[in-house]
């Protein structure tokens, strides 16, 4: 397993070994031991979506003692993934990452807490799965619009118009977060 430092701070692309023959493939999709990842708290909830291509889900996190780290990946299909720094303290704050994310390159993203994510599905039937390292709580969600001026994120031209929830069409800017 391969371990990629991002230009921000905290993120990490992990490139998990994959040992395929004639019958097919196999890798770890977690080990707590092999994953060095810089947080202190357990998984303690799994979550999978699946959508078709168009969907543009976040940017999302949770405020406060309710934060969550995030180990996600695609299991078949393809994503354009998004983590925008939203630490006020931090030296990238407002800064955003994008990386593809598919059931064939098998790639995994992990997002600390202090980060919005979302992302964007390329293909039809993609099945997106993420761990989490602390339970949702509908209180303490909160969001960025994808479309933010400010964070002027480079989504990838699909060739036809991006499909979004209307709670995440109702999301604020970057400036409107009380952090």
């Amino acid at each position: 397993m391969k371990t990629l430092n991002t230009e921000i701070d905290g993120l990490l692309v992990i490139e998990p070994n994959v040992y395929a023959d004639d019958r097919g493939y196999f890798f770890e999709l977690y080990h707590a031991t092999r994953y060095q990842l810089p947080h202190s708290f357990p998984f303690v909830q799994d979550n999978e979506a699946k959508s078709n291509k168009g969907v543009l889900r976040g940017l999302h996190f949770q405020t406060g003692i309710h934060a969550q780290g995030k180990l996600v990946r695609v299991v078949t299909g393809s994503v354009y993934d998004v983590a925008v720094d939203i630490r006020p303290e931090s030296d990238t704050f407002g800064k955003w990452y994008g990386i593809l994310l598919s059931g064939e390159n098998k790639k995994q993203f992990w997002i600390p807490r202090g980060f919005a994510h979302g992302y964007l599905v390329l293909e039809d039937d993609t099945i997106f799965s993420y761990k989490c390292d602390n339970f949702y709580h509908k209180f303490a969600e909160n969001g960025i619009r994808y479309d933010d001026s400010e964070l002027t994120i480079s989504w990838p031209d699909i060739g036809k118009p991006f499909i979004i929830s209307e709670k995440d069409l109702a999301l604020g800017s970057l400036t409107d977060l009380s952090i």
